[in-house]
């Protein structure tokens, strides 16, 4: 072929797949979204308006070309299965999900619906993706937290508070925290903290805990992901203050909230970088040809109020690293 005919033959490919592609944002798309958390939780709705964010700069707009079914599992394993069931009987385009349990409670549903998850530590150790470069079966998409973040909230704990020796891991037993729970006891063990698992799975489990944790002195509280649920958290915040405990949370909304401090990915730009993942598999590409993807910011926020409440002071080194710092 002459090198006029082949520029000609290459220009006519790339106008039938531009062609092909405004066909597919031309016709409505259907994706199920399930969250891991409840539908009235204020990072609940970070997670959502990112996720649009993300499609719209992708011309995918609910209403136009885009049904987006969201579903809500509010930290409950039953829901979470219940809502997963719901979402694969709609038999949507792509399932989007957010945190490992809504994860693997739509890859316990289905094999061949494509998944996009966003949260998810750990995906290649807890079998949903067999390689991060080159996924295998149905899923893909965004890590939330290395695991060796919880080597940071550690050592962020002991710096806003040198006189700590103990430290609570406070978790849901229902969903599987061992990853983050070893990865933190290992640091704990770097600075010479004694570490307590304490497993809560309501609002009775969390007060009595706490109470029994605090009996002795010198003691902080690492928050393990998935979180509680916004009302839980509450309480969490209201005990750490009542007890004059130190805590650190996964995610920016916590310190927003009521919390001590809290270091983690940008909730926002996760599900944000999740959009373009979507796009790809409306316009036919397959997971196993979309790599894993990480998280590219990490924020440190530091809520003065709350220090204040438990008579701490930051040192002025950890407030010049803090993203945001709030009075």
């Amino acid at each position: 072929m002459r090198r006029r005919e082949f520029i000609a033959a290459l220009g006519g490919a790339a106008t039938f797949a531009f062609a092909a592609r405004a066909d597919d944002t031309d016709r409505m798309r259907r994706v199920g979204v399930l969250i891991y958390g409840a539908e009235d939780d204020p990072v609940t709705v970070i997670r959502m308006d990112g996720l649009r964010q993300g499609l719209r700069k992708l011309d995918w707009v609910e209403g136009r070309n885009l049904q987006l079914d969201f579903r809500f599992g509010a930290a409950d394993p039953g829901r979470l299965r219940t809502y997963a069931k719901e979402l694969v009987s709609l038999a949507p385009d792509v399932i989007v999900t957010g945190a490992a349990p809504a994860t693997r409670a739509v890859l316990a549903e289905t094999q061949t619906i494509p998944v996009v998850f966003v949260e998810m530590t750990n995906a290649v150790g807890y079998g949903i993706s067999g390689k991060l470069a080159r996924p295998e079966a149905n899923s893909t998409g965004i890590t939330n937290l290395y695991l060796a973040i919880g080597a940071r909230w550690v050592e962020l704990l002991k710096e806003a508070a040198p006189h700590l020796t103990r430290v609570a891991l406070l978790f849901n037993p229902e969903f599987d925290a061992r990853a983050y729970l070893a990865a933190i006891e290992t640091a704990a063990g770097a600075y010479h903290l004694k570490t307590t698992r304490v497993a809560v799975r309501n609002d009775h489990e969390i007060t009595h805990a706490v109470a029994a944790f605090a009996a002795e002195p010198n003691g902080g509280v690492v928050v393990v992901p998935p979180t509680p649920v916004f009302t839980e958290l509450q309480l969490i915040f209201k005990l750490a203050n009542q007890y004059r405990l130190p805590a650190v949370y996964p995610l920016r909304g916590f310190a927003v909230q009521g919390g001590l401090m809290a270091y983690g990915a940008d909730i926002s730009e996760l599900f944000q970088q999740a959009a373009p993942y979507v796009d790809r598999i409306l316009h036919g590409a397959k997971p196993s040809e979309l790599p894993v993807g990480f998280p590219t910011k990490f924020e440190l926020v530091v809520n003065l109020k709350a220090a204040r409440a438990i008579g701490l002071e930051f040192p002025p080194t950890l407030l010049a690293r803090a993203a945001e710092v709030i009075k």
